[in-house]
């Protein structure tokens, strides 16, 4: 039985999502159990408690000698206020794991992974369950901690990775949080941004990811409509930024806020152990 442990280090989790994440276990996945932890159904204004229970329960998780793994139950704000101080408190049983999670929880996947704890990768998260295409993307997920790799960004190669949502990556440029890119192939998505915001973005990412292998550019999704067209397309924006700052355009990655994101551990894909 392959145990995965789930916490909510920003935003809480419905009950309704984590149900239905349970129901699609129980009938494709019997040898997996998931773990839910209650403070994934706290509530503490915009928080899945406060920082110090989510704390707790991200340590719980990490240092759980039974669980193969941390799942992240859901986004939003919240992590990077707790990241530092799970990374440091992280025993030997964090070591190994898989840590699963994308956007707001990118902050952890970064701390993770500059301090050499456990195997970090972007994918799908538990809430993702009530997106179109949520049950694929739940599947996914669960198919790459019980070892099948068929959910991996195609893109990747001999290269170390890392993914990132926009914002979230631009926030840690310049933090203790950040890891060292250098030589990785980096994927960017973003969601709900003003393409003007974007182009912001990639203005500042690109000032700090000299000596990357490269960018590729995932989905670029919901933009707000604007007072007026920005006029350049966000492949068009990524193009610009990365021949300003000398990094090699790559195209496209098969990732975003949706149900159809692919999976990107940090590093090495061939390294990167499941459950």
């Amino acid at each position: 039985m392959t145990r995965i442990a789930i916490c909510a280090p920003g935003k809480r989790l419905e009950r309704e999502h984590a149900d239905a994440a349970l129901d699609l276990a129980a009938r494709e996945f019997p040898g997996v159990e998931l773990a839910f932890h209650p403070q994934c159904f706290a509530r503490h204004g915009h928080f899945a408690g406060d920082d110090a229970t989510r704390l707790a329960a991200l340590l719980e998780c990490a240092n759980d000698p039974a669980a193969g793994a941390v799942w992240f139950a859901h986004g939003g704000y919240g992590s990077n206020r707790i990241a530092a101080q799970a990374v440091a408190t992280m025993g030997a049983a964090a070591r190994d794991k898989a840590f699963l999670g994308y956007s707001d929880t990118g902050y952890l996947l970064a701390a993770l992974y500059k301090g050499g704890i456990g195997k970090p990768a972007h994918g799908p998260m538990v809430a993702d369950v009530r997106r179109e295409g949520g049950d694929a993307a739940v599947r996914r997920a669960l198919d790459w901690f019980t070892g099948i790799g068929e959910g991996l960004e195609e893109s990747l190669d001999d290269r170390p990775a890392a993914a990132f949502n926009l914002t979230t990556l631009a926030m840690l440029c310049g933090t203790e949080l950040m890891p060292d890119l250098t030589g990785h192939v980096v994927m960017v998505e973003e969601v709900s941004e003003h393409l003007y915001a974007v182009d912001r973005l990639f203005f500042h990412v690109t000032q700090h990811l000299h000596g990357i292998a490269g960018l590729r550019l995932g989905r670029i999704s919901d933009v707000p409509e604007n007072d007026r067209p920005f006029g350049t397309s966000p492949e068009d924006i990524a193009r610009f930024w990365c021949e300003r700052a000398s990094i090699p355009y790559l195209g496209f990655a098969d990732i975003g806020h949706d149900g159809a994101n692919r999976i990107v551990p940090f590093g090495l894909a061939r390294a990167a152990r499941r459950a």
